[in-house]
This record gives structure tokens, sequence and C-alpha cells, in this order.
């Protein structure tokens, strides 16, 4: 194998984000705090040892919006993006569709700077965008995801 046996081993970590659809929109934040701060991005987070996908999707949701999802949560796409030196992150993305009267709520003021539901494709939301939203906006293009 050889090598220099002091080297720090890294891995790719797995994030899921989450697609959640209402009435046609998407809703996206603005993200503070962490690496990607000043960047918009889809609600989501890492996954924890031995949590399914969709556990994960549901229970980031919930931690960062507010929204319980009760419907069907489904795979939607994934994507690899080295964001920096220290951020290398295979991403799953979930679809979730809410009721018209969803609302959600900023319940980590610190790493959001806010909800919004937009429009979807690469035209239509903001940059700067956080890596893995902006490949899935380019890789999948404007109708792979509409609503």
């Amino acid at each position: 194998m050889g090598g220099d046996s002091t080297a720090v081993k890294r891995w790719p970590r797995v994030g899921v984000g989450v697609l959640i659809v209402k009435e046609g929109k998407v809703l996206i934040g603005k993200r503070k705090g962490s690496h990607g701060a000043g960047q918009y991005a889809l609600p989501g987070g890492k996954l924890e040892w031995r949590e399914t996908w969709e556990q994960c999707a549901r229970r980031e949701i919930l931690e960062e919006t507010g929204i319980e999802l009760t419907g069907d949560v489904t795979y939607a796409y994934t994507c690899e993006a080295v964001i920096d030196d220290d951020n290398h992150w295979i991403t799953v993305f979930m679809r979730a569709d809410v009721p018209a009267d969803t609302t959600a709520v900023n319940t980590e003021p610190d790493k959001c700077e806010g909800w919004e539901w937009m429009e979807w494709g690469d035209h239509k939301v903001p940059t700067p965008r956080f890596l893995p939203l902006d490949i899935i906006l380019k890789e999948t293009g404007p109708r792979r995801f509409e609503p």
C-alpha cells in the first residue's frame, strides 16, 4: 500500500437535500454560518448513522422549517460535490409535495436567513447557489422536477 501513515484519511460524506414542492414552487433558503454562507440552498443536512434517506429528510425538514412531512418522501436525484478541501459530499435529493396551506418557519436562524417558495429552474433560482443545488439545476434541466 505504501504512503504516509500519518496522513489524515478522509471519505466523502452523505447529505440529503429535500425538494419540498408546494403549488408548483420549491422551498429554498439562504445559508449562513457554515460552508456555503450567503448561498441559496434546499433544506436538508447530514445523513446520520443508520438513518434512511427518507428518515433524514423528514428529520431535517422538521428541524429546519417546522414542517412535518406527512405524505410520501421519494428519491429524486443524486450528485457529487467537492465544495472545498474539507467538504466532499454525495448529496441524495428527496422530494416531498406539501399542501397549499403549508408554511415554513425559520427554526434555525443561525444557519439560514429565511425560507422562500421559488419557481424551479436554472434561470429562476437566484445565485449564488450552494453547489449541490447548482448541480441538480444544471444536470437535470427545468422539466425533470417541475412540480
